[in-house]
Parts: C-alpha cells; structure tokens; sequence
C-alpha cells in the first residue's frame, strides 16, 4: 500500500520538489556532521540532482532497511543511499544505471605484503561476524587465521590495537582504523567484490528513469560525481562505474 501515488518527471518538476530517501548513519555516504546536518557523498549527489532538475530537495531520512520501502510506499521518488543493484531488488522496484560503487576488500599496513587470497595465510585476518566479508574469506582464505568480531566498531578496535594483521571489511571501515591509527595506516591489497550502486525508483516510470540514467552518464562524464565520491572517499569512482557506455 502507498502512501502517495507515484510521481511521474513532469508532477515532480510542476511541484516543484523531490524527496529523496537517504539512510543515515553509513560513514563516507550519508550521515550527520558535528551540526547534526545531513552529509556525504550520496548527500551531495542528492543535492546536485534536484539542482540539476531544477527543483527543491527534500531529504527523507530513513533506516537501511527502508531503503526499497520508501519507494515502494512512496514515502520518496528517488532512494539514494549505497543501494546495490540486485535481481531481487529489481524485482520491485527500478534502477538507474550505476552512480557509484562499492567495494569489499582486504586491507593492510604497507608491510604486510599481500596480493591474493593464497598471501592470507597464517595471518591473523580479521572481519565482521555473518558479513559477506566472513563467507568470503571463510570460503577463499581457509588457511588464514580469521578472527571474527561482532560488529564494526569491535572489528575497528582489533586493527587498531594489533590484535588483527589484516581486515577483510569495506573501505569505510577501514578509514575509521586509520583515523585512529595515523603511523601505520591501512591500504587496499586487492578488492574481493564490488557492488553497483543505482539510485532506486518505482517500477514503470519510465520519463524519469531515462532522465535519470542521462544526468548520471553526463557527470560521470564532467567528472562532478567523481569529485564528489573523492571528496568524501578519498579515492576516484570505478572504473567500471566511470566509463560506462552511454
């Protein structure tokens, strides 16, 4: 059951607004700042979007798991919010070609050489406990010494104080070790797996997908959503997401 109808390209440009759902609390992407203000990469492309369209943005703030809902209640027109395009999610709503992606990657300190699975072993491996990140390794890493954490922030603590050699994580959990270990940071060895991203929309508007999919393809093109990701990331889109054909 929706909350309100659907809205087509030409009812959001006479209306003048856009709500667009976002998921707070995912570092890098979208969260509050120190003014307990929206902020991120997928903020800022949210922003850039409705400027682009020509209209007012209004944020709609919501959980993970309300990510697909809000479409499909119609609590939002667009959902923008580290959304991987998959068969499922497909199946009820639609999806624009990839804004961004994301990526699951082992990562280390500079001196720890290690460019595959096979260099994983008998080191002290450290991941999230029932993670794709933990199946992974668990599957590809079976002679590593996988250490497994509850959450992020315990995971965080382990490569912080040494008790991992080597995270299996994503790239925003990684920076957070960084950030309280600055002599000895942590870099990407080798990616695992990436995720397309796609901004989410209810099934059969087709108007709006196309415009969407144009002003993607165009700033991907100008460089604006690279910027973006870099300025909060740290490092440039894909190139799987860059050099999408048009």
């Amino acid at each position: 059951m929706r909350d309100k109808p659907c809205r087509r390209l030409d009812t959001i440009k006479k209306e003048g607004t856009i709500r667009v759902a976002v998921a707070m609390g995912i570092p890098m992407f979208s969260y509050a700042n120190a003014n307990m203000e929206p902020e991120g990469s997928d903020v800022d492309t949210a922003k850039l979007l409705a400027q682009d369209l020509g209209v007012k943005l209004e944020l709609v703030q919501i959980t993970n798991a309300a990510r697909v809902p809000s479409i499909q209640t119609g609590k939002a027109d667009l959902t923008v919010s580290s959304l991987s395009i998959t068969p499922e999610r497909a199946k009820v709503v639609d999806f624009t070609v990839p804004y961004a992606s994301l990526q699951t990657i082992v990562a280390a300190p500079k001196d720890v050489q290690i460019k595959s699975y096979a260099d994983l072993k008998g080191l002290r491996l450290g991941v999230t406990r029932a993670t794709v990140n933990d199946a992974d390794v668990t599957k590809n890493a079976k002679d590593a010494n996988i250490r497994r954490f509850e959450d992020d922030a315990t995971l965080v603590t382990a490569g912080v104080s040494g008790q991992v050699q080597a995270v299996s994580s994503q790239w925003p959990i990684v920076a957070e070790i960084n950030k309280k270990q600055t002599s000895n940071p942590f870099e990407t060895k080798f990616v695992q797996h990436e995720f397309m991203l796609g901004i989410a929309m209810p099934k059969n508007n087709p108007e709006l997908k196309a415009w969407l999919d144009k002003w993607i393809l165009e700033n991907l093109k100008n460089g604006k959503l690279n910027n973006i990701y870099k300025k909060y990331h740290g490092n440039a889109l894909s190139p799987k997401v860059v050099n999408q054909q048009s």
